[in-house]
């Protein structure tokens, strides 16, 4: 696979909820930057991915490939969804969040994911008011306490 169908694949992957897929696309090093003040790692961005597809029916990414430049992968995403399950982020030290009932749609935002030996192996979001899970969070009436 090129760069861009290996992120094709793992966004493909998380989108449908099929995570062990998903985790064989991350190098062992995967960092995801962008969601908290430290990067985090593969295991707790497919956790995290995960609690996303259980708390929010509905949920998707809005995921659109820009451009490659090698082994970089320029993209956006939008999320939205309704939030109809309680939404775990104690991998993120905040607990669990009780179901709001809510809709939500966040702030466009621009990605850079590196592909290396046709594994994910970093994802970088550009910081985008009204985006990510500070968006969400917003939109949900939730206070982020540890963020």
């Amino acid at each position: 696979m090129n760069s861009q169908e290996t992120v094709q694949a793992l966004m493909d992957s998380v989108q449908r909820g099929d995570f062990d897929r998903a985790k064989t696309l991350l190098s062992d090093d995967f960092r995801f930057k962008g969601l908290v003040r430290k990067p985090i790692s593969g295991k707790t961005w497919l956790r995290l991915s995960a609690s996303l597809k259980m708390a929010f029916s509905g949920l998707n990414y809005h995921f659109k490939m820009d451009s490659a430049d090698g082994n970089v992968v320029n993209t956006t995403s939008q999320m939205s969804g309704n939030n109809r399950g309680a939404f775990d982020l104690t991998g993120l030290h905040m607990g669990v969040i009780s179901a709001t009932h809510k809709n939500f749609s966040t702030a466009m935002e621009n990605n850079q994911i590196t592909v290396r030996n046709e594994k994910v192996s970093s994802w970088v979001v550009e910081p985008t008011e009204g985006g990510g899970l500070m968006g969400i969070l917003g939109q949900l009436g939730v206070e982020p306490t540890s963020l």
